[in-house]
């Protein structure tokens, strides 16, 4: 057989092997962490409305969600479409909330926390207010660390009467190493949800992080298709009034 023959084959196969493998992992059958509930007892989900109508008693039911982060806003003017309906019927379910704002690169702080404001009910017994900031999804702009330093502060400025406790950082690596790595006292004290989904992150007593979002894959029973799996830091203290009973369902 000719040599080129041979090279188109050898390049179809690997197409399909990794076709094959994308597929396994988009639909949940491949994931790279899979913590156990004896390890990590607190463990939860985050959604938006990409999720679309989520059964949450059936959800709740199952041992491995004890809690749910549901994107409330985006920028200065979106609403998520499923936050209000998704806040009400997770509560209802039993599950322990949080609310999470999309952070754009291009609209000032003090905008995108009065979206926040005019989003968000102020209700005991939920978690703070968390931020999402990374570049996957965000507008073109880059700011310079002077930049993010003084919106991200402008944005819990805005919110701190209202939603005083200390906020929650969800992070990718990428936007932890440009803005956050070694300027940490110049943004509000915060707790870190770290996206690792290729590896289980370093323990120190959770000093590097509270939250960590393990998989972006997950399957769950009242959801259809994919859903992000989050777990609590095990020694994390500062949520532990909301999880009073550790032990699994």
């Amino acid at each position: 057989m000719h040599r080129l023959t041979y090279g188109i084959i050898g390049a179809a196969a690997i197409f399909l092997v990794v076709s094959a493998a994308y597929f396994a992992y988009d639909f949940g059958m491949v994931r790279f962490n899979n913590p156990s509930l004896s390890k990590y007892p607190i463990q939860g989900i985050d959604v938006s409305h990409h999720q679309g109508d989520i059964d949450w008693n059936r959800v709740a039911a199952q041992s491995n969600v004890r809690f749910a982060i549901m994107k409330a806003t985006e920028g200065g003017d979106h609403q998520d479409s499923k936050f209000a309906v998704n806040w009400r019927l997770a509560k209802d379910a039993g599950l322990v909330r949080g609310a999470y704002h999309f952070f754009t690169f291009c609209r000032p702080g003090k905008d995108q926390a009065r979206n926040v404001l005019a989003t968000v009910p102020r209700e005991q017994g939920t978690l703070p207010i968390a931020v999402d900031l990374e570049f996957v999804g965000n507008c073109n702009k880059v700011p310079t660390l002077e930049e993010m330093v003084a919106e991200v502060n402008a944005f819990f400025a805005e919110l701190k009467s209202t939603f005083p406790e200390k906020p929650i950082f969800y992070v990718t690596q990428e936007f932890f190493d440009q803005y956050l790595r070694g300027n940490e006292s110049r943004f509000p004290e915060h707790y870190l949800w770290l996206r690792s989904v290729f590896k289980e992150p370093r323990r120190t007593d959770c000093g590097d992080w509270s939250i960590w979002q393990f998989a972006d894959n997950g399957t769950l029973d009242g959801i259809q298709g994919p859903v992000d799996l989050n777990a609590l830091c095990p020694s994390e203290t500062g949520f532990a009034h909301l999880f009073p009973a550790v032990a699994a369902k």
